[in-house]
C-alpha cells in the first residue's frame, strides 16, 4: 500500500509499525472519526503490526473455556444471563466435579487447543474457602493428568490470599474484565460491586506474578469514544491479554433489545486497540460467529491474534475443528 495515499491520521499511524511504540489517545481518538470507508486501510495497518510485534502470523492464541459453575449469581451484570436479577432460560447447576473438567479439558487438548480455563459464576472468592479448594484440587489434578495444558481460570474478584494460591498452584492466565471505560462501569455494567473491585483484584494478580487476562465488551450502550477510555485504562493496567466481546443480545437481560454495533466501528475498535497494544494478545471472544457471522475473518486481519473457540459459558461458539480450519485460512493472508 501506497502511504502517500493514505489518510494523514493512518498515514501518521504507520510509525508504530516502524517504532513498535503505541500510539496515543489523542491519535486513537482520531483515528476513531476516520468515515467507515477507511476501516480496511486502517485494519491493514493494523494487521502489519500485529504480524511484527503481537506474534502474528501463522500463530494465533487459542483458548476454550468451561462454565464450571451456571447461574444465580447474585451480581446484576446487565449483560448476562447468568445473574439471578435477570430472567434468562439457562442452565443453573453448582460447582461441578474434577472427573467432567477433566473431560472438557481432554478434548480441548485432543483438537490442538492448549490453553484451557474454568470459569465459575458469582462476585468471587476474598478468602479460600472449600468452594475455591475444590477449584485449586481441579487445577492440581490438569497439571498432574495433562501436563501440555496451560490452566487458566475466570474466578471473579479475588482476595489476597486466593490470588496467592492461584499462583502458587501454576495458573497460567486468570480473566477478568473491567468491560467498559471504568467511569462507565456502575451505568453500563452493574452497580453491585465497582470497576475498582476488579482493577484491585487485576493488581493483585500482576503482584503475584499471574498474567491477566482483561478486556471488554461493545454493544452495551457504550460510545466510540469510551471504548478508547478502556482501551487505555487496559494500558495503564498492562494486562497481558485482551479479549474484545461483541454483545450477544439474550432474552430476559436488560440488554436484550440492544442495536448492533456497526461492523466499521468494531473494526475500528480493533485496530486501535492492536495500534495501542503492539505486543499483547488481542482476542477476538464472544460475538465472532453470531452477530459478525461473515464479516468475523475481517476482525481477524484487524489486529486480533487470538480467539476464543468452542463455547461462551451460557451461548453456544463455533467447533473447534471449524475454527482450527478457519485458523488456517487466516494465516494464508499474513
Amino acid at each position: 500500500m501506497d502511504q502517500n495515499t493514505l489518510h494523514p491520521q493512518i498515514k501518521a499511524a504507520y510509525r508504530v509499525l516502524e517504532t513498535g511504540e503505541p500510539i496515543s489517545r489523542a491519535e486513537a481518538v482520531q483515528l476513531a472519526t476516520l468515515p467507515g470507508e477507511l476501516a480496511l486501510d486502517l485494519a491493514s495497518l493494523a494487521n502489519k503490526v500485529k504480524n511484527r510485534y503481537g506474534s502474528g502470523g501463522e500463530y494465533l492464541h487459542a483458548c476454550s473455556i468451561m462454565n464450571a459453575k451456571s447461574g444465580v449469581c447474585g451480581e446484576n451484570c446487565k449483560f448476562c444471563a447468568q445473574s439471578r436479577h435477570n430472567h434468562a432460560d439457562i442452565e443453573v447447576y453448582d460447582l461441578v466435579n474434577e472427573e467432567s473438567v477433566l473431560i472438557e479439558a481432554r478434548n480441548c487438548i485432543s483438537e490442538g487447543v492448549s490453553h484451557f480455563g474454568i470459569v465459575t459464576s458469582g462476585y468471587g472468592y476474598k478468602k479460600i474457602n472449600p468452594e475455591f479448594q475444590k477449584v485449586l484440587d481441579m487445577i492440581d489434578r490438569l497439571h498432574k493428568e495433562l501436563p501440555e495444558l496451560s490452566v487458566c481460570a475466570s474466578l471473579g474478584v479475588l482476595g489476597e490470599e486466593p490470588a496467592s494460591a492461584l499462583a502458587a498452584h501454576g495458573i497460567a492466565h486468570y480473566n477478568i474484565n473491567i468491560q467498559v471505560a471504568p467511569d462507565r462501569y456502575h451505568d453500563l455494567i452493574a452497580d453491585t460491586h465497582t470497576v475498582e473491585e476488579r482493577i484491585e483484584t487485576i493488581k493483585l494478580l500482576r503482584k503475584n506474578n499471574i498474567s491477566v487476562c482483561c478486556g471488554g465488551i461493545m454493544g452495551v450502550g457504550e460510545t466510540m469514544l469510551e471504548r478508547i477510555d478502556m482501551i487505555y485504562a487496559l494500558q495503564e493496567l498492562d494486562v497481558s491479554v485482551i479479549p474484545l466481546n461483541v454483545l450477544v443480545p439474550i432474552n430476559g437481560t436488560p440488554l436484550e433489545g440492544n442495536a448492533p454495533v456497526s461492523v466499521a466501528d468494531i473494526v475500528k475498535t480493533f485496530a486501535i486497540c492492536r495500534l495501542a497494544h503492539p505486543h499483547k494478545v488481542i482476542k477476538f471472544a464472544a460475538g465472532r460467529e453470531t452477530i459478525m457471522k461473515d464479516f468475523q475473518g475481517l476482525l481477524m486481519l484487524s489486529g486480533a491474534n487470538g480467539y476464543l473457540t468452542g463455547g461462551y459459558l451460557t451461548t453456544r461458539g463455533r467447533d473447534i475443528a471449524d475454527d482450527r480450519r478457519f485458523a488456517g485460512q487466516i494465516a494464508s493472508f499474513n
